[in-house]
Parts: structure tokens; sequence; C-alpha cells
């Protein structure tokens, strides 16, 4: 009874690797093979064969017609998308070109996405944050921010931003209350809150560099990376391995973060600990000036100075993306997510992507 009806599922996973799931295919390989690929988000789908009638008694020739037909979905499923991020053809829209949304801004910033796909972006210069709509109109949003540059939102909707002339993380709520977070670390001022990322767990980490003078004098013992724990204001330090970091982004499983370090022109990653520590730093790229984003492979988006650079997850790069003017930060947007925003100091930028982001 068992050979009556074939059925296999197919596991298709994000990034391009595949699966192929039938009888013969123990639940322990499947389980240590899945362990391997840190950044697969799975979509499964069924799929049955009824065996034709000539081979119904026969138990070998229906092992033969499932191997036949698992070997031809196999080599289908393979050619559909290739491994990692698809590399050959690349992550932009074929033909697809960068578009310039808005302009004169005296330096814009930390563009992120809401949930309908709208991009709220900082203009540091003129102390305000700007939204830009997926029917493309220009908005303030907020105005005397406190210097604004790193912008997040976390899954309640609240707005999360690094206020740099304050020294301080202000998280704006849905309904616009401003909520602003100690603004000192072990008594002292932090430098200048660049970069920012929330976690799953409604956790905060920030990039505390400073690139830009202010009246206050540095007072932190250095340039570090810090930490919000979910549902506190209690701040710890992450890392202070870096010189000066600037961007960070966390993977789509949460288990990486990425930070560039302007100095060295270099993006690190670090492993994520369950106190919210970052350990185990290692070369990710070697190139990062600025901004980062990551897209739903696990890509990703190196923001340097006339370009967006890509990376897979294995560190190996897999598009250049040149850009007007100079790049300041980047994330995914538009309805679709689909649509790749860049601030670049005076302007915001668009490019249609073939894959979405995260």
């Amino acid at each position: 009874m068992i050979f009556d009806e074939i059925r296999t599922n197919v596991i298709i996973y994000v990034e391009g690797l595949y699966i192929l799931r039938c009888w013969f295919f123990s639940e322990l390989f499947l389980q240590e093979y899945i362990k391997q690929l840190k950044h697969a988000q799975p979509v499964d789908f069924r799929v049955s064969f009824k065996l034709p009638e000539p081979v119904e008694g026969n138990i070998k020739g229906k092992i033969y017609m499932m191997l036949l037909l698992n070997s031809l979905l196999l080599i289908t499923a393979l050619s559909i998308n290739p491994i990692h991020g698809a590399e050959p053809a690349g992550v932009v829209t074929p033909d697809a070109k960068i578009e310039k949304c808005a302009d004169g801004f005296k330096f814009s910033e930390g563009p992120v996405s809401d949930s309908e796909g709208n991009i709220y972006f900082s203009d540091y210069g003129n102390d305000r944050i700007h939204i830009w709509s997926v029917d493309g109109t220009l908005s303030v949003f907020k105005e005397k921010m406190g210097g604004p540059i790193g912008l997040y939102f976390d899954k309640g909707g609240y707005l999360w931003v690094c206020a740099a002339r304050e020294h301080r993380i202000k998280r704006v709520s849905p309904d616009g209350d401003v909520l602003d977070f100690p603004n000192t670390f072990n008594g002292k001022l932090f430098n200048s809150p660049n970069d920012i990322w929330v976690d799953a767990k409604g956790g905060v980490y920030f990039t505390d560099p400073r690139f830009s003078p202010l009246e206050e004098e540095v007072e932190q013992d250095g340039f570090h990376i810090f930490y919000i724990k979910p549902d506190t204001d209690t701040i710890i330090r992450a890392a202070h391995d870096l010189t000066k970091p600037n961007g960070i982004v966390g993977s789509p499983d949460g288990a990486l973060v990425y930070v560039t370090e302007t100095p060295v022109d270099k993006t690190y990653v670090y492993t994520v600990n369950a106190d919210g520590t970052l350990s185990d730093k290692r070369l990710f790229a070697p190139e990062g000036y600025d901004g980062l984003a990551v897209d739903s492979a696990g890509n990703v988006y190196i923001t340097m100075e006339e370009s967006i650079e890509v990376y897979n997850p294995s560190g190996k790069k897999i598009e250049s993306i040149k850009v007007p003017g100079k790049p300041t930060n980047v994330c995914f947007g538009g309805k679709d997510k689909k649509t790749l925003f860049i601030t670049a100091r005076s302007s915001l930028f668009s490019i249609r992507m073939r894959i979405q982001g995260w």
C-alpha cells in the first residue's frame, strides 16, 4: 500500500538551494542538511504522482518510477534558481536604471521602510525626517529630532531614531509620541549615535562614532556598538573592538550582525550572543564605507562612496550598483519590497530589484 501513491515534498529556499524530499531521505539527513542553511527561508509545497496501471503491482517498477520522477524534479528545481542569491542573473531587474525620487536635502541618511512600503529617511542638515510614499509624494514626518541619522522600524510600528546631536536614541510611536532614551553610558555622554538595527526580540543595536564636530567633547573611551535590551531602557556595550563603527544591520535569521568600519573601509560580521553582546568578529567584505541592508536571501548591500556593493551570505561579491552623487545608506521598500532606495546626501534614488528586501 505504501507504493500506491508517491508523494514528494519539494522544499524551496529563497537563497536558491533546493532539497528534494521523498521516502528514502531520512529525517536525520534532512535535519542535518537544513542546519547548514543559516539564511534559508523555506517555502513548502507538495506534488503528488499517481503511478500508471502497468506498474501498480510491481514494486521494483514503482521504485524505478519514483527515482526517475524525483530526478526530473531535482533537475527542474536546480534550473529555476542558481545557488546563493541568483548570482548569474544578478539582483537588479534587467535593464533597470537608477531614478532620482527627490532632492534638495542638506544630508539625507537612514532610509527605512514601514510595513506598507513607504520610505522614511532623515535630513540631518535640516533636522527633520521625511516620508517618500508608495505613490511618489514627499512630505515631512517630524522636525527638530536632535540631528537624526539612522532610522529603523520595529515590529510594533515604532520608529527608532539615532539623534546624533542629542547623543541619544529616540523612539516615535505610531501615534507620533516621542520617547527619549538615556544619553549617557557609565555617566558619560554617548558620542553621536549613527546607525541602528532592531532585532526580532525588540532589542536595539546602534553604532556610536563621531563624524561631525559637536559642541561637546567626546567623553566615551572609544567608538563602540551598544544594545538597548528589549522592553527596557537598559543599555549595554555589545562590542568594543572596532576603531569607528558606522553602518549596522542583522541577518534575516538574527544570528549575525554586520558592521561597516569607515576608517579602514571594511565590513565585519559578528555572532549574536543570547545576552545581546556580539562576539567572534571576522572580516566579511574588504570594503565598507557607510550604511547597510540585507535582502530576503541574506545578501548584504554595502554603501560605498560611489556605489552599492552586493555580497552573498558567503562573502562573495555578486553585483555592483553605481549611484550618482555620494550614497550614504540603503534600504528596500515599495509595495512589493522590491525597490532599493538609496540616500545620497542631497538626493534620494531608487532602482527596481529582482529580489525582495528583508
